[in-house]
């Protein structure tokens, strides 16, 4: 299982009822076999990513494939979270922790968990990604429940927002949303991947970042430096990104924690502006407020 870089913002553990699994019909034109595998289906809502690998499409790593007898994950729109997993995993442990998605039973045919359910749901739209650099930014989800590789895609041009994934506390095991920020120029497609560490993107972007919203519609956006960006191998590990991050609020008087920022130009690296004197810093925003998470230039 690939290491979690961010903590959960939240702890609690909601408890899914398991519901019938129904089979796919296998005369969709959008479900086919390869082989005994299962194949993209491309439901409504779902996003194929890294289609050139031999996962198809799932939200899977890039040489894994969705094999008979497993879970597969898949991503969906910016601003949604998955809505299917297996409903008898209920905490975040492993392995239960890597059964998102549909399952592809032994005959290579795809089950839809529950099926109540649509593939992908709004999340509660607390949270925006905005860019304020010259050139677009990647904000590359983790998958979870799944392999926790940051393969969900949320790209934003020049100038431009977008609502990220938060999930409320019906999400998967009450868990939160976590992204790696990319520095400005990246594409999605290029770090949204597991990539490698002679570059400071994808898994070894500068920046983490999560958000969550609890029970009572308090929304918790968290920003923080990536603590594999500091692994003793990587040649940039001292080296001041040439951009930042920080958390703004619409109505700063509905936000806690702020201010709540990453300014390379102000701060050494591993350092952060903020309430907690660590290597990251929490906004807990009020019901009906909304945050922003501001990528900027320096």
């Amino acid at each position: 299982m690939l290491p979690n870089v961010l903590s959960l913002l939240l702890l609690n553990t909601v408890v899914s009822q398991a519901r019938p699994v129904d089979n796919v019909n296998n005369d969709d034109a959008n479900v086919k076999r390869d082989g005994g595998n299962c194949a993209f289906p491309g439901y409504p809502g779902m996003v194929a990513v890294q289609t050139g690998g031999r996962n198809g499409g799932w939200a899977m790593h890039s040489d894994q494939e969705c094999a008979p007898g497993t879970w597969c994950p898949y991503a969906c729109p910016p601003g949604q979270v998955m809505a299917q997993w297996d409903p008898s995993s209920t905490s975040y442990t492993y392995p239960g922790s890597q059964n998102g998605g549909l399952y592809c039973d032994a005959q290579g045919n795809l089950q839809i968990p529950m099926s109540d359910k649509p593939m992908c749901v709004d999340g509660t739209g607390a949270v925006t990604a905005k860019n304020l650099a010259g050139s677009s930014v990647a904000f590359c989800q983790t998958v979870l429940p799944g392999n926790e590789e940051m393969l969900i895609p949320t790209e934003i041009g020049a100038g431009g927002a977008q609502t990220l994934a938060v999930p409320d506390p019906s999400y998967w095991a009450g868990t939160a949303s976590h992204f790696y920020v990319n520095p400005p120029g990246v594409s999605a497609e290029e770090g949204c991947k597991w990539g490698s560490s002679d570059v400071p993107h994808g898994n070894w972007s500068p920046y983490v970042a999560g958000a969550n919203t609890v029970a009572d519609g308090t929304t918790f956006a968290k920003i923080g430096w990536n603590p594999v960006y500091f692994e003793p191998n990587t040649p940039f590990k001292n080296a001041r990104p040439g951009f930042g991050v920080r958390i703004t609020c619409d109505d700063p008087s509905k936000c806690s924690g702020l201010p709540c920022s990453i300014d390379p130009s102000k701060q050494d690296v591993n350092e952060v502006e903020g309430s907690t004197g660590g290597n990251f810093c929490v906004v807990g925003v009020s019901p009906g407020a909304t945050a922003n998470i501001e990528v900027f230039e320096v």
